[in-house]
């Protein structure tokens, strides 16, 4: 018997009112006496479970939807209509006990003191939540070391690299042991080192502590190293929710052929094209992007028609069928 959702969401909607301004000063004056408003929908009937432990990319385009349904779910919005319940509580409702068990990392909004080293703003959290001396000096001590940070904790916070900074983040909003995370970019701006002790922190963290993390993020590598499945979301509506594997057996209709040859390919690109689409060409090699139901009798063509050394069948790239997808 499977467990039940952490998170349930049934037809989340959040919708904006913003005022349209008329053009120049016969416009502002009218506004003062009659404005018109537009309604925008950020997010439209949205419908998704989250299982205990369970780590979901939330993907989509900038503009799609994904933040504002993290800040309801935090409970910093309120929906238009809709229903959603994380860990049994309605986040809206703000209940002490919800606000003690999750935790929301925006990539791009600070939480600790600007001026201030960043231990003492990690003390200041650990007084909000009512932790034990002995638990935060413990915990502090094991997340610095896995994230490279130790030396840094005296480090006043503007001071410190955005790669840095962004561990302390995590690192503040993990203190109290959340069980649901929701995550809005924590990778954004930086390095690729940073990137990867990062994910590599959050994998572990996930299948040791069993945190339900709800993650966006615009870098694949993110996704595909940490995600097995992945929310679509686009123009506030669920486009896809499935395995990420699955986006490429239902999306990607071509493999990418690369042949290595003995002699120079010096053909002219147009000849080349009854073999597909020509990705790339070098002296000794040619990159094809071909269709799925056309590789095997492709393959037997280039074969026969080139002195072929080696050949190569793959996957187009994850992040190239994302892009193909948002396109659409």
């Amino acid at each position: 018997m499977s467990a039940a959702p952490v998170i349930q969401v049934q037809g989340l909607t959040k919708a904006f009112r913003t005022y349209k301004k008329e053009p120049g000063f016969g416009g502002a004056l009218r506004g003062l006496f009659h404005r018109r408003y537009e309604q925008t929908l950020a997010v439209k009937d949205v419908n998704f479970n989250v299982a205990p432990g369970e780590l979901v990319g939330f993907l989509g385009p900038n503009g799609a939807g994904k933040t504002t349904t993290l800040k309801m779910l935090a409970g910093l919005l309120y929906p238009t209509s809709g229903s959603a319940r994380v860990l049994d509580f309605v986040p809206w409702e703000r209940a002490d006990g919800y606000r003690r068990q999750f935790a929301l990392l925006l990539g791009q909004k600070n939480q600790l003191w600007w001026d201030l080293p960043a231990r003492e703003s990690l003390e200041l959290n650990a007084k909000i939540y009512g932790i034990p001396r002995a638990a935060f000096e413990r915990t502090v001590t094991e997340m610095t070391e896995l994230l490279a940070v130790k030396d840094k904790l005296n480090v006043m916070v503007r001071e410190l690299s955005l790669g840095e900074r962004m561990k302390m983040e995590l690192i503040a909003a993990l203190l109290h042991r959340p069980k649901v995370l929701f995550l809005d970019e924590p990778t954004i701006g930086l390095d690729v080192v940073s990137q990867k002790t990062v994910r590599e922190f959050l994998r572990e963290y996930n299948a040791r502590e069993k945190t339900t993390i709800l993650l966006t993020s615009h870098y694949m590598a993110d996704i595909q190293e940490l995600c097995r499945r992945v929310i679509i979301i686009d123009h506030g509506t669920i486009f896809f929710d499935g395995l990420l594997s699955d986006i490429v057996d239902r999306f990607a209709d071509f493999k990418l052929i690369t042949i290595q040859l003995s002699g120079a390919a010096d053909r002219p690109a147009e000849s080349l094209a009854k073999y597909g689409e020509l990705v790339e060409q070098t002296p000794r090699s040619l990159k094809f992007k071909v269709k799925r139901d056309r590789q095997i009798a492709v393959c037997k063509a280039l074969l026969d028609d080139f002195p072929v050394t080696d050949i190569d069948i793959e996957e187009v790239p994850i992040e190239e069928v994302i892009r193909q997808i948002f396109a659409r």
